[in-house]
């Protein structure tokens, strides 16, 4: 029995260097595979980054050519209105000047007066207005979103970026 063992015992021995063996290479791929991967996504993310620059150096071209585009564009036309007004009678000058501003005043006087026929009506009727829900609620057709959307982009045109633009 003890022959045995001891036979067993060297078979074992004698291939214990080669199970060591065997997880000394797993162990020295695990860490040559974690290296790898770690070089692998250290390059992609220098490729993106690079790519990421290079997008952006491309969307900066772009943007100047379309800015340099909306710039010739709005330079041919005042040279075409200019072209077209010198051959204009004077009058016909002085109305395209008024064209823009009359129709914002035509429309900030439709705003108000609809707005006061509206509130004339509410007051006329005094049957309309019984709780403060009803009071929110007339207000909210008097004065309504669409409206106050509409007259600000009036006055943001007026009085907005496009004034700084001409300096």
């Amino acid at each position: 029995m003890l022959s045995l063992f001891s036979t067993l015992g060297g078979l074992l021995i004698s291939g214990l260097p080669k199970l060591l063996e065997y997880f000394q290479n797993k162990s020295d791929q695990a860490h040559e595979l974690a290296l790898a991967r770690v070089q692998t996504e250290k390059e992609l993310q220098m490729m993106a980054q690079g790519f990421l620059a290079q997008q952006k150096i491309e969307e900066l071209r772009t943007d100047q050519i379309s800015m340099q585009t909306d710039a010739e564009m709005t330079v041919a036309a005042y040279d075409h209105d200019k072209a077209v007004l010198a051959k204009a009678a004077g009058w016909v000058s002085s109305y395209v000047a008024t064209v823009r501003p009359t129709v914002t005043y035509i429309f900030i006087v439709e705003l108000c007066a609809i707005n006061a026929w509206l509130a004339y009506f509410v007051y006329s009727n005094p049957g309309l207005i019984v709780t403060i829900d009803d009071l929110v609620r007339v207000a909210d057709i008097i004065f309504s979103s669409d409206e106050m959307a509409m007259l600000g982009a009036i006055v943001g045109y007026w009085f907005g970026s496009r004034g700084w633009a001409k300096k």
